[in-house]
């Protein structure tokens, strides 16, 4: 990535540098699946990650050009918002891993705190 890009999303060298580990790295760290219920392997799940939110009129949405700004409703490092099948389940931050994006989840979201926000 360059150092360009990496300064546009607010990341310095030695948050990279902390954070560029292989995919490989990663998979050996999870924690394995208790034989018990293997069964759940295959069931598909939408996962979604929001970055913001905005409300816009028509009027305006057919208004906007390319190489023009849409302002949103989070600031510069507010955490992203992790979805499954529309469900908020954590928030997390951007990382970078052999040049593609992840996401590191630093909040799990209770069911509590889930249901409140409906």
């Amino acid at each position: 990535m360059a150092r360009d890009d990496r300064m546009d999303m607010g990341l310095t060298d030695d948050d990279v540098d902390r954070q560029e580990r292989s995919f490989e790295e990663i998979e050996e760290q999870r924690p394995q699946i208790p034989p018990e219920l293997d069964f759940i392997r295959d069931i598909p799940m939408r996962v979604s990650v929001e970055l913001a939110r905005t409300n816009i009129l028509v009027k305006d949405l057919i208004r906007l050009s390319s190489n023009q700004v849409m302002e949103m409703d989070k600031l510069v490092g507010e955490p992203l918002e992790i979805f499954i099948n529309d469900q908020l389940v954590a928030r997390g931050e951007v990382v970078v891993i052999n040049d593609k994006f992840g996401i590191r989840l630093t909040d799990i979201v209770s069911p509590l705190e889930n249901t409140a926000q409906r």
